[in-house]
């Protein structure tokens, strides 16, 4: 539901109702990956399968673990997306078949484009002993889907201070400030970080769709109880949200222009029909050049499950 006329929030019971038509939550998916790793899955869901590009979201620790047992994700490909890895703690080693070795440290943002095929590695060093992350994708549009792959690091976001808040910039242009972060769609990536309680009203596009997830601690979404267990989406249509952001919290904000085709996202693939992704899947099966190699990794190459009969649009 969309209505571009309206322009302020209000708190009277019907203007409240009128709001609540634009919100929805749902809770979030549990699962450990091990040494003690829990992942929170938000995207996608049953309930909301994208917000704008954002196709995938999981929120992973925080963790403490001895040395030695952190994350080891063996090589594994990617098609037709962006992926993109926001540290808060710990540090971890991204290799990849272009020949990129790069260390992620906390408040930096790795983005690996996919294109037309990638592989990659993701592995604690030996010596960290935390690790608290989100890690994200972003589909590419048309366009873009076949480009060639490519890796950046970015280890400085811009940081902007408004109602006692810190605004951490990571993708698109927020309160007159632009992330260097390089996407192809309208999108907005934003990291909310408080010690103090506090509240603040944002203006939003109403173009826009957005989805908040606590990353810790607590906060209100226009009234509506945001937690680590769940994550409240708006719906295109408001131009304010009023955010009330408890004592020691940290919540992630991401939005966008809802996606111009329906994706495809099977395992570590994005695509628009069944018959590409299965090639793909068969291609890393059989070692093809697409997805290059990663010689330095001591340990085997992660296996593409079976591919499905049928697979179910996001939009």
């Amino acid at each position: 539901m969309t209505n571009t006329n309206y322009t302020e929030l209000s708190y009277s019971d019907d203007c409240e109702k009128y709001i609540n038509q634009f919100i929805q939550d749902f809770t979030l998916r549990t699962a450990e990956i091990g040494q003690g790793t829990v992942i929170k899955r938000a995207l996608p869901s049953r309930e909301k399968r994208m917000i704008g590009a954002w196709c995938f979201l999981d929120h992973a620790g925080p963790v403490t673990f001895p040395q030695g047992d952190g994350l080891d994700v063996g090589p594994h490909p990617h098609i037709g997306l962006q992926t993109f890895t926001w540290m808060i703690e710990g540090t971890m080693m991204h290799s990849d078949s272009l020949g990129t070795k790069q260390l992620i440290r906390p408040k930096q943002v790795n983005l690996m484009t996919a294109g037309y095929g990638i592989s990659h590695t993701e592995v604690a060093p030996e010596t960290e002993t935390r690790m608290h992350a989100a890690q994200l994708w972003i589909a590419l549009p048309d366009a873009k889907i076949k480009m060639a792959p490519r890796f950046d690091h970015y280890p400085e976001l811009p940081v902007v201070q408004k109602d006692g808040i810190d605004f951490t910039v990571l993708v698109g242009e927020f309160l007159s400030t632009t992330s260097p972060v390089q996407v192809h769609s309208k999108l907005l990536g934003v990291d909310l970080a408080t010690q103090e309680s506090t509240r603040t009203l944002l203006r939003l596009n109403p173009k826009y769709e957005y989805g908040f997830m606590a990353l810790e601690g607590t906060a209100s979404i226009n009234g509506h109880e945001l937690n680590e267990d769940n994550m409240v989406v708006l719906e295109p249509g408001l131009e304010q949200v009023d955010i009330a952001i408890h004592a020691n919290s940290r919540i992630l904000l991401l939005g966008g222009e809802p996606f111009e085709s329906p994706i495809l996202l099977w395992w570590n693939f994005v695509g628009r029909t069944q018959e590409e992704l299965n090639i793909a899947r068969e291609q890393w099966m059989n070692s093809d050049e697409r997805f290059g190699q990663i010689p330095d990794y001591d340990g085997p190459r992660l296996k593409a499950p079976i591919f499905p009969d049928k697979m179910r649009a996001s939009k």
